[in-house]
């Protein structure tokens, strides 16, 4: 599901800009955008917005401004002049020319440290962790918006898909007294005498027609499926998974409705049936 938050906290100095995007996904996946200094904090960051995301490609930016005074550097003398002594004995014993520079100095590791505030990344965690609840609370609240549009449309998939499985139910008797009739007339038309409707191969050959072509079992389980929805859109827990299982098993008995009917008008509907049942699932992948 689609969503954005932005959220601001600030406090002694310190700024803390935070910006949530999602876009649909069958799973969840956290990518986070934080300042040098902050990634120590990188999983933590994520397991808060878990917390509120089951589903979807999240992209989580946390910015940091901080006062000037946090921003100085220092110096790691004994560290330098130990680079200096070893870089310049290597040179030597490489016959290299030249002096070691201050600029190659400050490029080796550890030379120049943060100032003490920027070093602490879990000082900075509190603020981060406002500004990230902050962000959440918007961003659930596009994600709402969203949902709720979607659960209207969701409802409607149903509501077609019911009509559908209704009209079929209605047919389905029909279809056993349409072969009797016509499993007479070809016999005799096949000029064959003294077959009655009440013969027993005639009744043998129906019931097996029957047997064959009862979709009584796969109309109870549709039904069953669509109750199933309505208990899902009860629930305040996600339901995405879930109704993406649902969305397979009704494809499932529709799929076997299709094969055992033996009648053009229930073929149609279930042609119907799937066309509305593909918009059904396409939907379902962007709920949560």
């Amino acid at each position: 599901m689609t969503g954005f938050g932005r959220g601001v906290h600030v406090a002694d100095g310190v700024r803390v800009g935070v910006e949530i995007r999602s876009v649909n996904r069958k799973q969840a996946e956290v990518q986070t955008r934080l300042a040098a200094e902050l990634e120590p904090l990188e999983s933590r960051v994520r397991e808060e917005v878990l917390r509120e995301v089951s589903r979807g490609r999240v992209e989580v930016r946390v910015d940091l401004d901080l006062p000037a005074n946090a921003l100085a550097l220092q110096l790691n003398r004994p560290l330098a002049e130990a680079y200096a002594r070893e870089l310049g004995s290597l040179a030597k014993d490489l016959q290299l020319e030249g002096a070691v520079t201050l600029d190659a100095l400050l490029r080796c590791p550890g030379v120049l440290r943060p100032g003490s505030t920027v070093a602490d990344a879990e000082a900075f965690w509190p603020a981060i962790e406002a500004a990230v609840r902050s962000a959440l609370q918007e961003f659930n609240a596009t994600r709402d918006r969203e949902g709720g549009a979607l659960e209207r449309d969701l409802v409607e998939r149903i509501g077609a898909l019911r009509s559908a499985s209704a009209r079929v139910r209605d047919r389905a008797p029909e279809v056993q007294k349409r072969y009797r009739e016509g499993l007479l007339q070809r016999i005799h038309a096949a000029g064959l005498e003294g077959v009655q409707a009440d013969d027993e191969r005639l009744l043998k050959e129906l019931v097996l027609f029957a047997d064959r072509s009862d979709i009584s079992e796969e109309l109870a389980r549709l039904e069953s499926h669509f109750v199933q929805f309505e208990d899902c859109r009860r629930s305040r827990d996600p339901v995405g998974r879930k109704l993406d299982f649902l969305a397979q098993e009704i494809h499932r008995e529709v799929n076997t409705i299709g094969s055992k009917s033996n009648d053009a008008q229930i073929a149609v509907e279930v042609v119907g049936l799937k066309t509305e049942l593909e918009r059904f699932r396409e939907q379902v992948q962007n709920v949560e």
